[in-house]
């Protein structure tokens, strides 16, 4: 879904294109970081008493939920629950 009207969008790009690449690296770093924080936030809500694996396994099912096939998915979460 693409909510931003296109001059915004135009707008946005222009500016991001200003800054240097370190430090367009540094804001997807940030951002990244940030929704990672979010993602374990809501797990830790979840289920208060998750296990390092388990948490490692779930962060990467809702990070990565539309990159792989149901069935790689599960195969790559039991290798990270160990």
């Amino acid at each position: 879904m693409n909510d931003t009207a296109p001059e915004v969008e135009e707008r946005l790009t222009a500016l991001f294109a200003q800054r240097s690449g370190s430090d367009r690296v540094r804001m997807v770093c940030e951002m990244f970081d940030l929704a990672r924080a979010l993602i374990v936030g809501r797990i830790r809500a979840e289920e208060p008493e998750i296990a390092a694996n388990d948490l490692r396994a779930k962060i990467f099912e809702r990070t990565y939920a539309d990159d792989f096939n149901s069935h790689d998915r599960a195969r790559i979460a039991a290798r990270l629950r160990g």
